[in-house]
């Protein structure tokens, strides 16, 4: 088993162009340690482009910035992602892609615990079939699966749960909150029930920045029939609707 990482939290400030347009300036943001951090908003309005920065990938654009880490160590080599899309590789096999990572570093893999992951995911029938041969919503689960196997003390989701349906998406709602405590997680979604059921903290993500939503009192992972958390889920949605 691997030792628990200490915890530190993320600050980004600067700003952000693509050639001409500026999709944010002089933005100040914060992941604190061990919480759940959602960011909410239109399509285009740079919740992505926030968690590929943060991941120290490409982003076609130019960032005038800093990232840092309150613990002072560089962020790279400690965040885990989960692209919006699945990326698993056509040639592996479900369990092959999900054990990706580990195999590509020569790390020891836990064989037991990738076994167990694979079938609290509700894969375990389709372990041995290639990408082609599953749906939309099983391969999405394939990726997170894979996310969830990585031990890093950050994780960047991108709308993780789109492809399900309700009753899966609850369920894996579940299943991550489970396995990612402790971790320090930014999710990006559309779906306003389920920041506010995941969300330590909630930003909408608008043309001046971001906005921050207040929250039920309750700590999460929230009941989703919790008066609070309707009243909470139906105000965003409203707050979304008129926002500019």
């Amino acid at each position: 088993m691997s030792k628990p990482h200490s915890p530190f939290d993320v600050h980004l400030r600067g700003s952000f162009r693509f050639d001409q347009q500026i999709l944010f300036q002089s933005l100040d943001f914060s992941l604190s340690s061990g919480e759940w951090t959602c960011l909410i908003g239109v399509s285009g309005a740079g919740k992505s482009t926030l968690l590929r920065l943060l991941a120290g990938l490409e982003t076609g654009g130019s960032f005038d910035g800093a990232i840092t880490t309150s613990d002072q160590s560089a962020l790279s080599g400690r965040v885990a992602y989960m692209a919006q899309s699945d990326l698993l590789l056509p040639w592996r096999s479900v369990s092959d892609n999900i054990a990706l990572g580990h195999r590509l570093r020569g790390q020891a893999l836990d064989e037991d615990r990738l076994k167990d992951l694979i079938n609290r995911v509700g894969l375990s029938e389709h372990e041995h079939k290639k990408p082609a041969a599953l749906s939309g919503g099983m391969r999405q689960r394939a990726a997170l699966a894979r996310t969830l196997l990585e031990d890093t003390p950050v994780v960047l989701l991108d709308e993780p749960f789109s492809a399900l349906d309700a009753r899966t998406r609850s369920s894996m709602q579940e299943l991550s909150f489970e396995l990612l405590q402790g971790k320090t997680v930014l999710l990006v979604t559309h779906d306003p029930s389920e920041a506010v059921r995941l969300g330590s903290r909630l930003y909408e993500v608008t043309d001046q920045g971001l906005q921050e939503h207040q929250i039920p009192a309750s700590q999460p992972i929230r009941n989703i029939d919790d008066p609070d958390v309707l009243a909470r889920q139906a105000a965003l949605l409203l707050a979304l609707r008129t926002s500019s």
